[in-house]
């Protein structure tokens, strides 16, 4: 196994916990699709620990009532315009 995908296993490890322990027993208030965790996950497996970590984080901090919704996929590796 690749040094980064080991890198971001405790991270995926820790959202998918959160997806499947704890989400259920939340009320569904999703804004976007894919799911901020999903989203997560996604960037961290297509940009790695740090980038992913970065993209994920600013998903979730946007998704409040005065931030976006609806689809917002996570942006290819090597994409230069601002997400």
């Amino acid at each position: 196994m690749k040094t980064g995908k080991l890198a971001i296993l405790p991270f995926v490890a820790l959202v998918r916990f959160y997806q499947w322990g704890i989400s259920p027993f939340l009320p569904s208030a999703c804004r976007y699709s894919p799911t901020c965790s999903q989203y997560m996950i996604e960037a961290l497996k297509t940009h790695g620990l740090f980038k992913g970590l970065w993209l994920g984080t600013k998903r979730i901090a946007s998704c409040n009532p005065w931030g976006g919704s609806g689809y917002d996929p996570v942006p290819p590796k090597g994409c230069s315009h601002k997400h």
